[in-house]
């Protein structure tokens, strides 16, 4: 693979067919089943003043993700990880939003077995996208319990990132439509599941306590769990009843669009103190270790 110059395409790069190239570029073929079937699986790594958080953690994900829905690459996980850091060097970016992405490809013209199909891999880089912007988050961001089932672990691998996200996305639907800024879905015994690109959190005199069935288990929400251990705050991860969610103490939501993102409202009710104690000692925690050596991995120059 090629060297890159860094800003070589001001703004973001793409990663495909084998070489980087500006976002106007980035395409897929309307064959693909990634296309047409949402038959694919991605994840999503942030850069964030000039280095990538936790990195090996999203390529283990991604690769663990490959493996269960039978997809291969041509590359190696030493190869994926410096095509990523030449997208965000590509792209001239310091904070980022990184992704790597591998379809199921096109099959041969009039086959169903997706066996047949050769799968395709991109990667690209953008500027970071916030879950909700720092402003957003100071005002108090207005979550909305959607009575929408989450797909059921049974059916799709809610631990395999993909694109799956139509319960997801018709659950923002209802949040607009009751003027609440974003959503979670519930399973089918009315637990709390997850949002639309984030994991759920409450604290109920003083336990966090987040959902254990169901989710997607994201690296952030890792980290969270792994901060709680650290600062001493218990944690249950155990089912979490909408009904109880309405009522915690505080809410949060982790993602790494924006780390823990405190919650002022559920379904326009405003929870007790805003933000929360627990929440904010967690957010504060959570961008410290940007700084940690541990888990940056600075950006190829």
């Amino acid at each position: 693979m090629r060297t890159v110059e860094r800003g070589e395409f001001e703004g973001g790069s793409v990663f495909i067919e084998g070489d980087w190239k500006p976002l106007s570029e980035a395409k897929v073929s309307m064959f693909d089943w990634g296309f047409t079937r949402s038959d694919a699986c991605y994840d999503v790594a942030t850069a964030w003043h000039g280095a990538f958080f936790r990195l090996d953690d999203h390529l283990d994900r991604f690769f663990h993700s490959l493996e269960k829905m039978r997809m291969t690459i041509p590359y190696s996980r030493a190869e994926v990880r410096q095509i990523l850091h030449r997208c965000v060097k590509a792209g001239g970016l310091e904070d980022a939003y990184v992704a790597m992405v591998c379809t199921r490809g096109v099959p041969p013209r009039g086959a169903r077995d997706p066996r047949l199909a050769v799968n395709r891999f991109y990667a690209y880089a953008l500027p970071f996208v916030w879950i909700a912007p720092p402003e957003k988050q100071a005002q108090g961001i207005d979550l909305h319990i959607s009575r929408r089932i989450r797909i059921a672990p049974e059916s799709v691998d809610p631990t395999v990132k993909n694109y799956h996200w139509i319960d997801l996305v018709m659950s923002m639907f209802d949040a607009y439509d009751r003027g609440a800024d974003t959503s979670c879905v519930v399973d089918a015994q009315g637990n709390v599941a997850e949002g639309p690109g984030f994991n759920v959190f409450m604290v109920e005199n003083g336990v966090v306590r987040t959902p254990d069935r169901g989710v997607l288990e994201g690296i952030s929400r890792k980290t969270v769990i792994e901060l709680c251990g650290t600062l001493g705050i218990p944690l249950r991860v155990e089912p979490v009843p909408a009904v109880e969610l309405a009522s915690a103490d505080e809410v949060f939501i982790s993602s790494s669009g924006g780390g823990v993102l405190p919650i002022a409202r559920i379904d326009g009710q405003p929870l007790g103190d805003f933000p929360g104690p627990i929440t904010k000692r967690l957010r504060d925690a959570y961008w410290a270790l940007h700084e940690d050596p541990r888990h940056r991995d600075p950006v190829e120059r």
